[in-house]
């Protein structure tokens, strides 16, 4: 969905569960309860929370911002919200409404409406709402999983239909973005051909994967192997971190692979907080003891008293 369909058919009001006429303090007070809600770091492992806290950021994006809100309310105002009703639009059938896909390109349709009849007519807008603004642009950038935990400027070509020359565009990311997170550029999209703001840039992020770590919203999780004997009696190990140090913990014995040690405030830095890390120990077993080795965890069999399967 480009942008221009996405704020056609997206509601973004009733997405964070406001009225149109909601102050702006009242718009970020419900974003944050919602995100708050359907936050990653809250819903691990939950795609429709996931999904749905996108969609929340994406409305606030919007609606969360002056400048954007005026645009797409004149936007909405202009298209109906979803198609073109109230009888002032040609080929509305009944109710006057019409399938936007059956209007050709949009911001063409649009485009003539705001500043005035092409070719002469008045720049003063159309019905007093104001020139169209640019279209916004989309692309996607791929990240270190490094830039991602810190944060990064880097730099991106920007080739479209609606530019007239490709342009280069410097992108500020946070610290702790997630894959597959939106960030706006506002006013590096598309110029307005009728004296509008220009429109915002999209970028999706997408992050490569890490050799050793993983995220779990703002948590780094790592797999440890441990040794039997380790694990057995109990040892002191210590854990690799994101910035190249190590931290040291304690491993009880009898600890049982699949265990989860969790070090706070190892993890990911972001808005909203910072995460910690998990670390999860597997005991390690030889896939080819040696004569002593062997002689040894025989020996070990016969005076074990262990019945992991019952008796």
């Amino acid at each position: 969905m480009d942008a221009q369909r996405e704020w056609m058919d997206k509601d973004y009001y009733k997405v964070l569960g406001v009225d149109k006429s909601a102050s702006a303090k009242e718009i970020t007070k419900a974003y944050r309860n919602l995100a708050r809600k359907y936050h990653p770091d809250t819903n691990a492992g939950d795609a429709k929370a996931e999904e749905r806290f996108k969609e929340i950021s994406s409305a606030y994006d919007v609606i969360g911002d002056e400048s954007s809100r005026k645009k797409y309310d004149n936007f909405r105002r202009l298209g109906g919200g979803g198609g073109f009703g109230g009888g002032g639009f040609p080929g509305g059938g009944a109710g006057g409404a019409r399938d936007v896909g059956d209007l050709g390109d949009l911001s063409d349709l649009l485009g003539g409406l705001f500043g005035g009849a092409r070719g002469g007519g008045s720049r003063g807008g159309f019905g007093g709402f104001g020139p169209m603004p640019g279209t916004d642009l989309q692309t996607r950038l791929t990240l270190t999983f490094d830039e991602a935990v810190h944060g990064v400027t880097k730099s991106v070509r920007i080739n479209s239909e609606a530019l007239s020359q490709p342009m280069e565009v410097n992108v500020r990311i946070p610290p702790g973005v997630a894959d597959g997170q939106r960030i706006r550029v506002a006013g590096k999209g598309a110029r307005s051909r009728e004296g509008g703001d220009p429109g915002d840039l999209l970028v999706t992020i997408n992050i490569e994967p890490h050799p050793m770590f993983s995220r779990d919203g703002l948590n780094l999780t790592v797999d440890v192997p441990i040794t039997f004997a380790e694990a057995a009696l109990g040892a002191k190990v210590k854990l690799p971190t994101l910035n190249g140090t190590s931290v040291t913990v304690k491993i009880p014995a009898g600890t049982q692979s699949g265990k989860v040690f969790r070090v706070r405030g190892r993890g990911v830095q972001g808005s909203s907080g910072t995460g910690d890390l998990l670390a999860t120990v597997n005991v390690h077993v030889p896939s080819n003891p040696g004569e002593e080795e062997r002689a040894l965890i025989e020996q070990l069999a016969k005076v074990s008293q262990a019945a992991p399967r019952g008796s």
